[in-house]
């Protein structure tokens, strides 16, 4: 069994794609984690923004939650209805683009992939948040847990969507088991025990430093917006489900949803109630208000570090949503030609690789620029999201306007209530969290479509060029001029020759000298064993030409004489044979050939048409 078996797993046929499907089961672990994990960082997002507010901001709490809770439910009823209407995947981009054109299915898409990357970065950041709770001696460590969950993460969905799922089951189940647990015996000690009492108190709450107005109680809505990312994820991966697909789907987001939304009720209450508050997690001795919440109620005995295992768990790999539905997304738009084709095609474990390793490569830039920080990533996170939601629904509106009659009433309704509110909530993320980092968002955005859009023009004016194919000009044409560049003459050159010979009677090997280049030595291994054999055998002498470069450069002088001789040649093919060594091991590749490619590239961006390149190798035998 090979290394990468070992690590990724052995090759799946095609047909066996029915055994990667969801359940409802594997369903939630797979396309359910950033919704769940959200319970650890968007109620905390919004209790930062009130913690200058002191006692007063706990009061308030709950009311924010409450809001956004009936504003997930606004969500779930929506997203059932686009389950419903696009049984081969319903997300913002194919809603958007079938309902309210090209471009707007784009900046659609545009805002899932920034959702889905900086999920990956919130989720981990998150995650492990949660441990320097539990052990704080890890704070300085924190990018470097943060990058080894990322590469763990990132190997598991390699292996395939069904693996990746069953690896996260026990988990989630662990974590709405603890949570839930949590939450009950919470509520029952304060509604039946005399009022809460802490059994680990947790830290005083601050002084108040201001006073309540509409702007911080907007603020704090904005950020424990972020507490609904995810739910748009079951949609876009309907397919991967198996059948009846839509009602499997629809199940899933149902129980994705229903516990999200008790976990958020659950802790609008016991938070102001046992004085529990967010801190600041770039400081010593930094609690996450589920840590604190389960040590105030359980205390910290055993059940206390298996709550935080499994919070560290789901919060740590919620990204894996991003990582089933990331790929599919730019899998849509490698369909559809706005990124490169291999995006939309399937690796060795039937899973879009290109677009995991992109996200994987992306996910992690993030989490270094930002020091795997959460509180400066929130800011960002929101309007992608809430963007993504608010153009899927306003397309599924103009969907069930398209369909009329009656029957579509009820439907209409639910995406219309949906994407009022939506934008709403998206008008008070982008003006409250605009100066905090929301702005970056509008500058990336804009940036992206313009590449995408660069990228589609790109294969379009290809495919007008290469369309048509030419009558084939069956007439007699002459032998290509050939060039061979070559360090000096070895095997490795002399193979080369050999092929040479066959094409033409015209063979040029061109030999750049720099710095202290025995070329007389070079010359005189040419005339005994190259043209004195070719005289002898009546077959054209293959000519050397050596060039001096003063400045050590290896590519323009070849380049250029490539040139000089089209000039002078204008009616012939140029047929540069480049020489290479083949090594029986892939790593030892990366000791040889290294100027083949680059040389490649330079000839056809700088000599144009009439160049042909050719690589000839010579096989290193196994010592």
């Amino acid at each position: 069994m090979s290394l990468s078996e070992i690590i990724l797993g052995r090759p799946l046929a095609s047909t066996e794609e029915s055994k990667e499907e969801l359940t409802v089961l594997t369903g939630v672990p797979v396309l359910g984690l950033d919704a769940l994990a959200s319970t650890g960082y968007g109620p905390e997002a919004a209790l930062i923004v009130l913690l200058p507010l002191g006692v007063v901001g706990l009061r308030y709490f709950p009311f924010i939650v409450i809001a956004i809770v009936v504003k997930l439910a606004t969500l779930y009823l929506s997203y059932r209805q686009t389950q419903a209407a696009y049984p081969n995947g319903g997300g913002a981009y194919v809603v958007a683009k079938d309902n309210l054109g090209v471009r707007a299915g784009l900046w659609a898409a545009i805002a899932l992939l920034l959702d889905y990357l900086l999920n990956v970065a919130v989720g981990i950041a998150a995650g492990i948040g949660v441990v320097v709770s539990a052990i704080p001696a890890l704070q300085p460590h924190t990018l470097t847990l943060c990058l080894t969950v990322l590469a763990t993460l990132t190997i598991l969905n390699l292996r395939g969507v069904r693996e990746s799922g069953l690896a996260f089951v026990a988990p989630v189940f662990a974590f709405v088991a603890c949570i839930g647990i949590t939450i009950a015996i919470g509520l029952i000690r304060a509604w039946f025990g005399g009022g809460p009492a802490p059994i680990v108190p947790p830290p005083p709450i601050p002084m108040a430093t201001q006073e309540a107005s509409a702007w911080v109680l907007l603020s704090a809505f904005a950020n424990g917006c972020t507490a609904m990312t995810g739910i748009e994820a079951v949609s876009n991966g309907v397919p991967l489900f198996r059948e009846p697909k839509v009602r499997n789907a629809q199940r899933t987001l149902g129980v994705i949803a229903g516990i999200l939304g008790l976990f958020l009720l659950g802790l609008a209450y016991l938070c102001p109630a046992y004085g529990i508050v967010a801190m600041d997690e770039r400081q010593p001795g930094y609690q996450s208000i589920l840590s604190q919440l389960v040590a105030a109620v359980t205390g910290r005995g055993a059940f206390y570090y298996v709550a935080l295992a499994s919070i560290f768990v789901v919060l740590t790999y919620s990204a894996q949503t991003s990582f089933a539905d990331f790929p599919r997304v730019c899998r849509l738009l490698a369909e559809d030609r706005f990124l490169p084709s291999a995006f939309a095609k399937r690796g060795r474990r039937l899973v879009f690789t290109h677009g995991i390793v992109a996200l994987s490569l992306l996910s992690g830039l993030l989490l270094v620029v930002f020091g795997g920080i959460t509180d400066s990533l929130i800011p960002l996170f929101a309007v992608g999201a809430f963007s993504a939601f608010l153009v899927s629904q306003v397309g599924m509106v103009v969907h069930w306007l398209r369909q009329g009659g009656r029957a579509v009433r009820i439907s209409l309704a639910c995406n219309a209530l949906g994407a009022a509110t939506t934008a709403v909530a998206l008008a008070i993320i982008v003006t409250a969290k605009f100066l905090e980092g929301a702005w970056i968002t509008v500058i990336v955005a804009p940036a992206l479509f313009h590449l995408l859009r660069r990228i589609r023009a790109h294969y379009d004016r290809i495919e007008r060029e290469i369309e048509q194919p030419l009558p084939f000009e069956a007439r007699p044409r002459q032998p290509p001029v050939v060039i061979i560049p070559i360090e000096g003459l070895n095997r490795v050159a002399e193979k080369a020759l050999e092929f040479a010979v066959l094409l033409s009677n015209e063979i040029t090997a061109v030999h750049i000298s720099i710095e202290n280049d025995d070329k007389q030595r070079l010359r005189e291994l040419w005339t005994e064993n190259v043209e004195k054999p070719a005289r002898a055998a009546n077959v054209p002498v293959p000519r050397l030409v050596i060039i001096d470069s003063p400045y050590r450069r290896v590519y323009e002088p070849i380049v250029d004489y490539v040139k000089r001789t089209k000039e002078e040649k204008p009616d012939r093919l140029i047929a540069v044979v480049i020489p290479e060594l083949a090594n029986p091991r892939w790593y030892e590749a990366l000791l040889h050939n290294v100027y083949g490619a680059g040389l490649k590239t330079m000839l056809y961006v700088r000599t144009g048409e009439r160049t042909v390149v050719i690589y000839v190798p010579w096989y290193l035998r196994e010592p």
